[in-house]
């Protein structure tokens, strides 16, 4: 890095480097920790707990285009903690709530820093991609019982990483993912070795996490991600280039599948989780009955029931995202979570084909964030550290795209 001395010139200062390097290494150590979530708080709570105020005691500051996340984050909370004043018995819901106020912190810690250096997103995804192969490794070898002690990485004979629920295992390696899979369709072919050794750690973690949600999630965001370069890239050579890998990666996964099956233990519980209904799902008070006498009940219950409160009332908790919100943030937080998302959402697909430097991230936290707003009917996403990572990537894009915005006008080059 280097500063301007008072003649105009670029003078390089060592200490201005040392300080760039220590906060490239903590966004990457902050992002690779939240691959490890067996414990609570876990090291990604204490870390992130020290990072976050230092950084914005260093001088972070939030721009005009992420203001309205941090409204929004702040209301949505300002309804859970009015939704602890109609409960009978606090129990853990401050607890709750004060971890939802955490994490919506980090979603805008994440978009502020992004929204100061772009380059931070290569960073972030790097970490996330390395936090998710690790994870993943750990999810298999605990999985086929290869690691002394590798049963504290399976749950329900389902891995689950360095988590506590295979549940959020499987969608926490999407995104991942999609950055080595668009690594691999778009990058070098000397680095596609590697690329392709991470991905199938992944994916075959992702399979052996055996959520359906995970399976849907992965699949919708690799054919989006396929549609979207091929929308944007012009280049009938690069189309087919991008075709043919595609296919090449299929083929690949469906073998991968196919060896996968000949162990008795997988193809049993396969069999068992491709069922579209469990006896959970449609049975009595199931999942499906549960969310329908939920609506009507929150219809008249404007500040919510509180945290937690639902799986005392019914067999289990919400399991819908709509619904958390109206039972734990009241009418005030589900409207704003949905008009957060909802926004998010809108923009990023006006922002998703432009050429820019960070259009790769904006466009795979678009597409797995689309996707976590369909898997969230069928399960809660508002405790998931990797969602409030995504909107801080989305609405630090947004940041970096009214930055360009800005410099494209003075320089009167027109809008894109």
């Amino acid at each position: 890095m280097s500063a301007i001395d008072h003649n105009g010139f670029a003078v390089a200062r060592p200490g201005y480097a040392l300080v760039g390097w220590m906060a490239s290494l903590a966004i990457m150590l902050a992002v690779f920790l939240q691959g490890f979530v067996i414990h609570e708080p876990s090291p990604y709570e204490l870390f992130m707990a020290a990072l976050i105020p230092l950084w914005f005691l260093l001088g972070l500051r939030i721009s005009r285009p992420v203001a309205p996340l941090m409204a929004l984050m702040l209301l949505f909370n300002v309804g859970g903690l009015l939704s602890l004043l109609v409960m009978d018995d606090l129990d853990d819901g401050p607890m709750y709530m004060a971890i939802s106020l955490f994490l919506a912190l980090t979603a805008i810690f994440f978009a502020a820093i992004i929204a100061e250096k772009g380059k931070r997103l290569e960073l972030i995804f790097k970490a996330w991609a390395a936090a998710a192969v690790l994870t993943a490794l750990l999810g298999i070898l605990g999985y086929f019982h290869a690691i002394p002690g590798g049963e504290i990485f399976t749950r329900y004979d389902r891995a689950m990483g360095a988590f506590q629920d295979p549940n959020v295992f499987g969608p926490f390696l999407i995104a991942p993912a999609l950055f080595l899979m668009h690594g691999l369709l778009t990058g070098r072919l000397i680095d596609a070795p590697s690329r392709i050794g991470g991905l199938l750690i992944i994916a075959f973690g992702i399979f052996l996490s055996f959520s359906r949600a995970a399976w849907a999630l992965f699949l919708f965001s690799a054919v989006a991600m396929v549609l979207v370069l091929l929308l944007k890239e012009r280049s009938t050579a690069f189309r087919m280039k991008i075709t043919m890998l595609a296919l090449a990666a299929a083929m690949l996964m469906v073998v991968a599948l196919g060896i996968a099956l000949q162990f008795d233990k997988v193809s049993a519980l396969f069999a068992n989780r491709t069922q579209l209904v469990q006896d959970y799902d449609g049975g009595h008070l199931g999942r499906f009955e549960r969310h329908k006498i939920g609506f009507l009940m929150s219809m008249e219950k404007p500040l919510g029931i509180g945290p937690m409160v639902f799986s005392r009332i019914f067999p289990e908790d919400e399991h819908n995202i709509w619904l958390k919100c109206l039972t734990s943030y009241g009418w005030l937080g589900f409207t704003c979570f949905v008009s957060m998302l909802v926004w998010t959402i809108c923009f990023g697909f006006r922002y998703l084909l432009r050429h820019r430097p960070w259009q790769p991230y904006l466009m795979i936290a678009w597409i797995v964030l689309l996707g976590h707003a369909g898997i969230g009917n069928v399960i809660d996403i508002d405790h998931w550290r990797h969602v409030y990572l995504l909107f801080g990537i989305l609405w630090g894009c947004r940041a970096l795209e009214h930055g360009w915005q800005k410099q494209t006008i003075r320089r009167g080059d027109g809008h894109d």
